[in-house]
């Protein structure tokens, strides 16, 4: 019986696992990558300039940005929070760049 139960919690584990990966980067040089890069920077602790990063967008890409940003939030609920060092840096330069800096 305890074989079974174990088996089932297995089972169960690879089911929510998928989850726990998030969805595929978007393409570099869209708003939706943008967003993808300030929601990461969130979660490694870092500070975004959300309002730097928006004022180098034209005003279409606003509302894709808005958009992305909100879908991140939701996912990133659910999403790991591990930022390594390395990763730490490069998402600091990348939000740096995308701000004007």
């Amino acid at each position: 019986m305890r074989r079974l139960a174990g088996l089932g919690a297995a089972a169960l584990s690879l089911l929510v696992l998928p989850g726990c990966v998030s969805a595929p980067m978007p393409p570099p040089g869209t708003p939706e990558f943008a967003a993808a890069q300030a929601s990461r920077g969130y979660d490694c602790g870092l500070r975004v300039d959300r309002g730097g990063i928006v004022a180098q967008m034209e005003r279409g890409e606003r509302a894709r940005f808005q958009a992305a940003s909100r879908s991140y939030a939701v996912s990133a609920y659910r999403a790991p929070r591990a930022c390594g060092a390395g990763e730490r840096a490069r998402v600091q330069q990348e939000l740096a760049r995308l701000a004007g800096r």
